[in-house]
């Protein structure tokens, strides 16, 4: 349709521009071509109304405006133009309408022309497409018949040559079986005819046929000797069943012995001389003939003689090479052998076994028929034979009653050894079973190898903990002996406790506690691969960690306390009364001296051990919670058991822990009603002067005592912590009010020792405050306010305590230390105040 739009279009064009005035007459030529395909009149007639006609209207007007002749108004709707306001004539807007028109009617006669020619063309192919399609039907009928009866003729033919093939199978298993049952019939016949040549009489073999004989038919002879063997054993055994109720087979089975007894001896003989033949071929190292006597030897108890007989010829196994591992893993019989030296030395030798093995796995895959069989002997031998005289050696069980001494090595050594022994031995049957030892059990071969020191291997391990512990306890002891030997007599004079200055406790002791405890452990996670029994031996071990730090610590506190008993001992010794000489007072204030030193010393080491022993039970508690607990977890209840168990073995050093924290505060206190005692003098707080400008500076004695306790708790506040810290401070300060308040009821106090009192409870109260103990700091408070009934006037005491009754009796004690407390009659005016009981 577009192409015969196009030549509308072009002829439009011609006769607008005048190229077609002289042929107007003629017709629009248009071909069948132009009008195939999606061909529609209706969308050629509205394309031509819709974009040709305007498109030639545009054009014109345009020209038309170009050269001045019409106006917008000019334009007619019936295509025709004015050419003049004076002319009454119209020129047409398309000067050709009737060419086109007459253009148009020839057009549409042609298309109705060519409309009808496809309409009778059409119908003449659909005549034929309707002819040909029967007879295409009728032809795919005759052919599905024709193929049908060819299927039919396909079964037919299938059915008959399954059938001849069935019958063709029988006669071949007909024609198989009666072969076979010749040739068996000829093979019997054979044998026959040479067990009867076996049969002649006893312990006679010259007469046999050539084939026993010849080498070149060793292997034919094995075969049928063995095969007569078999039948002979055979019917012996069938006759020996019916021999009583038959007796005339007594001569059959007798001559059937005496076959069995000359084939047995044939055969020994042959097996003799092939395994004479196999030795020669292997020193020479020829393989072929070796397979070919191997191969032979099998019918023989399938080979497992010359299987045998091969392994125990191998070098590795002689005398002289097991001795040889011997000197290389244990050196010199002298000299004490060493773990590291004998697991180098085993992993040499086992790489040296590994090697030999994996040389004779080669040679063995080549010459036998079942390398599988030997390879399983060979690594069976090692393991029976040349690995157990080795450790036999190696591995001496010692007694546990009286056991070598650590200058031997002790039962350490002995676990050592055996844990070495043990994995190397363990990483030799990884190797061998890598290289190839057939269907043998090497894993449990080996555990067999140690099943009799793991079955005891705990107690071992448990005993050799507690001699190591002896043994670093008599070395402690004999280096405290000598520290003392070569300071005692110094130490003695300062007033010190030699016992607690060189026994205390040391975290690096218990740190080796540890590091035993974890090799131990690394023992039992090797001997232990369940984790059922690991977890039970696991936790035997921990316990004896915790015995072993629970009797260290409380003896090293215990010895610690022995210092603060020896300090307080030396503060009753000097005690003296009242009524003595100048000299023996100042001699007894020397000693009372170095006892109040002696007893610093003994608290600063007390401290010391109880800092220590926070530590050392640290140290087990982290232990406990990066190694230990994990192991525990796989058996119920093992994990809390033990945090119970370990709960109790710190009991005894906390119990001497808490003995040794009264007798420091028992220390304190001492020294500081010591001080107070000799500092305070009565005229601190009854100044003679009174009146004058007081002194508000706190007393000596006041300052002595801070500045012991300042430096004497330092150790204190550094060793304790927590809730411990907390509760010893509390006990100090309740101690420290207890002994002030019971101190100060020996003195009088006028308005200026009062103030000079006040102060000193500030002073004494500032220190406290660094307890951080709230029910000190109140009764410290408490102390400051009954402190003012001696500075107010008599007439203002009854107001003073309005707003605090609860401290009305003490500070009724505290009234009755006023000087003026008769004088003034006191006890009258405030009778009303604290009525009589």
């Amino acid at each position: 349709m577009e192409s015969v739009l196009n030549l509308i279009s072009n002829e439009m064009k011609e006769i607008r521009d005048g190229t077609k005035s002289n042929k107007i007459s003629q017709p629009l030529v248009l071909d069948i071509e132009d009008f195939k395909g999606d061909f529609s009149f209706d969308a050629l007639f509205g394309n031509l109304v819709n974009e040709v006609l305007p498109s030639f209207q545009e054009e014109d007007a345009d020209s038309l405006e170009a050269n001045g002749n019409i106006n917008g108004n000019d334009a007619l709707p019936n295509g025709r133009a004015g050419q003049g306001q004076g002319q009454g004539q119209l020129t047409p807007l398309f000067p050709e309408v009737d060419a086109l028109l007459s253009m148009f009617k020839n057009s549409c006669s042609q298309l109705v022309e060519i409309r009808k020619q496809v309409d009778g063309k059409l119908f003449n192919l659909k005549k034929d497409v309707s002819a040909q399609d029967s007879k295409h039907r009728k032809t795919l009928g005759e052919l599905e018949k024709g193929v049908d009866g060819l299927f039919d003729s396909f079964a037919r033919l299938d059915s008959r040559i399954s059938s001849v093939g069935q019958t063709a199978a029988k006669i071949g298993d007909h024609l198989q079986s009666a072969d076979s049952q010749r040739e068996t019939a000829s093979q019997t016949m054979e044998l026959i005819k040479y067990l009867m040549e076996f049969n002649s009489s006893p312990g006679d073999l010259m007469e046999l046929s050539p084939l026993f004989s010849d080498d070149s038919r060793v292997a034919e002879a094995a075969s049928i000797a063995q095969k007569l063997r078999s039948f002979a054993e055979e019917d012996i055994g069938r006759q020996g069943v019916t021999m009583q109720s038959v007796p005339g087979n007594a001569t059959a089975s007798r001559g059937l012995e005496v076959a069995v007894g000359n084939l047995q001896e044939y055969c020994n003989e042959l097996e003799n001389r092939l395994l004479s033949r196999f030795d020669t071929a292997s020193q020479k190292r020829e393989l072929s003939t070796m397979a070919e006597c191997a191969k032979i030897l099998s019918q023989f108890n399938r080979g497992t003689s010359a299987m045998q007989h091969y392994v125990g010829l191998r070098p590795m196994f002689d005398v002289e090479v097991m001795n040889a591992d011997t000197r290389l893993v244990l050196g010199d019989q002298d000299s004490l052998p060493s773990p590291s030296n004998v697991a180098r030395a085993l992993s040499s030798l086992y790489k040296e076994i590994i090697d030999t093995v994996r040389k004779e796995a080669a040679t063995i895959t080549a010459v036998f028929p079942s390398p599988n069989d030997v390879m399983s002997i060979l690594v069976q031998r090692v393991m029976e034979d040349r690995v157990p005289k080795l450790l036999e050696k190696l591995l001496v069980k010692p007694s546990l009653v009286h056991p070598p001494p650590m200058g031997e090595g002790g039962l350490l050594l002995y676990l050592r050894m055996l844990a070495v022994g043990y994995e190397k031995t363990q990483e030799l049957a990884k190797d061998l079973r890598s290289v190839g030892c057939g269907d043998l059990d090497i894993e449990g071969l080996t555990e067999s190898l140690f099943i009799d020191h793991k079955d005891m291997y705990i107690e071992y391990e448990q005993a050799s903990l507690r001699q190591l512990y002896k043994s670093k306890m008599e070395e402690l002891l004999s280096e405290c002996q000598l520290a003392g030997e070569s300071t005692g007599s110094i130490g003695r004079s300062k007033g010190a406790s030699v016992s607690s200055s060189h026994q205390q406790i040391s975290v690096t002791v218990v740190t080796e506690f540890v590091r035993w405890n974890e090799e131990a452990i690394s023992r039992c996670t090797l001997f232990s691969p369940q984790p059922g029994n690991l977890a039970t031996n696991v936790k035997t071990v921990f316990t004896c960690l915790l015995d072993q730090v629970s009797q260290y610590t409380t003896e090293g506190l215990e010895r610690a306390r022995d210092g603060l008993t020896e300090a307080a001992a030396l503060r009753e010794r000097f005690v003296l009364g009242t009524s003595v000489s100048r000299r023996v007072a100042a001699a007894a204030a020397s000693a009372a001296e170095a006892a109040a030193a002696a007893g610093e010393s003994s608290f600063r080491s007390f401290m010391v051990a109880v800092q220590r022993c926070g530590s050392s039970v640290a140290i087990v508690q982290q232990y406990f919670a990066n190694s230990i607990s994990r192991l525990l977890l796989p058996v119920d209840g093992a994990h809390a058991a033990s945090c119970e168990e370990m709960a109790t073995a710190m009991s005894s050093a906390e119990g001497a822990a808490y003995k040794g924290l009264q007798q420091c505060i028992e220390t304190v206190m001492a020294e500081v009603e010591r001080l107070l005692s000799a500092e305070q003098k009565a005229t601190d707080y009854k100044s003679p002067d009174d009146g004058i400008v007081p002194d508000h500076r706190p007393t000596n004695a006041c300052i002595r005592v801070v500045a012991y306790l300042s430096r004497v708790l330092e150790a204190a506040f550094t060793a304790l912590e927590g809730l411990n810290k907390q509760a010893f401070l509390t006990e100090l300060g309740n101690r420290l009010h207890k002994g002030l308040s019971n101190h100060w009821q020996k003195y009088t106090f006028n308005p200026s020792g009062g103030l000079r009192l006040k102060r000193d409870i500030t002073e004494y109260g500032d220190f406290v405050r660094s307890f951080n103990a709230p029910t000190v700091d109140e009764k410290f408070e408490s102390l400051s306010i009954m402190a003012n009934v001696f500075i107010v006037a008599p007439e203002s005491l009854s107001s003073l305590f309005e707003g605090t009754p609860s401290i009305l009796k003490d500070a009724q004690r505290f009234i009755q230390l006023r000087e003026d407390y008769k004088s003034a009659k006191l006890a009258a005016k405030l009778s009303s105040l604290w009525p009589t009981s």
